[in-house]
């Protein structure tokens, strides 16, 4: 893992690329942490405070920012009236102690691949197909308010409107209130896509040790993410004899190891992980009455995920029985294996031979906007590598090298969708 956090530097750069740096280097100031990460959850504080800067550069090239009904945030430029969008950016919200590349780059890169390509056709005179449309998505992260990616998934109709704004956080805040609260709940409905794009660090090793300066990704892992509440009783620590105890932290800790074991069961073709445990009371003298916690399955291959997944419901009763508690499940949250369009891919393959850049197709583990976007259009995505593979950590980085050459890719292949090479 990185001891020192590298400083963006601009001065290894010249022109657009110089300025692209600096941007970076800024945005990596909203929520700074003391380790050389950021902490900026979805609608907090330092959210709003990097949604009004990116607002200001984004006015400052003259696009036009709206806020829609769910928080996404865009910025529209119109070089052909009435035409639909190539829609390009990620997120900015972040986990607890994040790093700074995780979504931020992607949204950056989209904005200044869109000053480029706008200023390309203003200065030629010709016109694209399409319009351009940079994009900052809502939650992303699912950190703040579940589920994750709620942003695109509201944009592309796979949740409904009225209850994500009512969903809360666990301070008891709504979406709605949370929006509103930094002035960036809007009323619309966003621009209409023609088609989409998105670029983002891997979160992984394989790019960095291929030497491959971008991956383009030709399908995702599924994945099934489930919210457990297990239910036991209150009771005193010390007097409350053990075969008496309801203990739910007990039973919560069993769905844990389980889940861990069934990683071992299939070995590099299933991912499982428990990422969050809510203990009610909490408290150093009472079993816990109440654990809540979110786990979830991925795999490449559904049949895997299934067997994994069987495997998995067969343990609660079980657990029940062992730690003599009730498990309930509250919520589930699943998606398929699911290709990107094979003409998108073949696009990015060309971009990337044109600018001279080692490429190679991969699959995205984790899930990102654009994996709901290609169910409703054609949609590019792209990776650039990840130092050690580090991800949702305060020592994530990239180096400035594969950023810059991850924006001159975007550039490429925004230019071509907007030229209508992908419809």
């Amino acid at each position: 893992m990185l001891k020192t956090i590298l400083e963006p530097n601009p001065d290894n750069f010249t022109g657009d690329d110089a300025d692209f740096m600096a941007d970076f280097a800024m945005l990596c100031t909203f929520g700074a942490t003391a380790n050389g990460g950021v902490d900026r959850l979805a609608a907090s504080a330092a959210d709003g405070q990097q949604r009004t800067w990116f607002t200001q550069l984004l006015t400052g090239h003259g696009f036009t920012v709206e806020f829609d009904r769910i928080g996404n945030q865009f910025g529209t430029y119109e070089l052909v009236p009435g035409a639909p969008y190539v829609l390009v950016g990620s997120h900015l919200d972040s986990q607890p102690t994040a790093g700074r590349y995780d979504g931020a780059y992607g949204v950056l890169a989209a904005a200044h691949a869109a000053f480029r390509v706008v200023a390309a056709y203003k200065n030629s005179g010709s016109l694209p197909k399409f319009n351009i449309a940079v994009v900052n998505w809502f939650n992303e992260e699912g950190s703040r308010f579940k589920p994750s990616m709620m942003g695109s998934a509201v944009y592309t109709n796979k949740l409904e409107l009225d209850q994500t704004l009512s969903t809360q956080d666990r301070d008891g805040v709504t979406v709605a209130e949370a929006l509103t609260a930094i002035g960036c709940l809007g009323a619309g409905a966003g621009p209409q896509a023609a088609c989409c794009a998105e670029i983002h660090i891997e979160q992984g090793r394989s790019m960095e040790r291929g030497g491959i300066s971008i991956g383009i990704v030709d399908s995702n892992w599924a994945a099934n993410k489930y919210e457990f509440i297990v239910n036991g009783e209150q009771a005193h620590t010390g007097s409350t004899v053990i075969i008496d105890r309801k203990d739910a932290l007990l039973g919560a800790s069993m769905l844990v190891v389980a889940a861990r074991e069934l990683a071992d069961s299939f070995p590099g073709v299933l991912h499982t992980s428990v990422g969050q445990l809510d203990v009610y009371p909490n408290s150093p003298v009472v079993v816990p009455s109440r654990v809540t916690l979110l786990l979830d399955l991925r795999s490449a291959d559904e049949d895997v995920l299934a067997q994994a997944d069987l495997q998995l419901h067969g343990h609660i009763e079980k657990i029940e029985r062992l730690a003599n508690v009730t498990i309930v499940k509250e919520d589930s949250h699943c998606w398929p294996v699911t290709p990107y369009q094979p003409a998108g891919v073949e696009l990015a393959e060309k971009a990337a031979a044109n600018l001279g850049l080692p490429h190679q197709r991969v699959k995205t583990l984790a899930g990102h906007d654009s994996t709901n976007m290609k169910d409703i259009v054609p949609t590019v995505m792209l990776f650039v590598p990840s130092v050690d593979g580090i991800s949702h950590n305060e020592h994530e980085y990239t180096r400035d090298e594969d950023i810059v050459s991850g924006l001159h890719m975007l550039t490429d292949v925004v230019c071509r969708l907007a030229e209508g090479e992908l419809n």
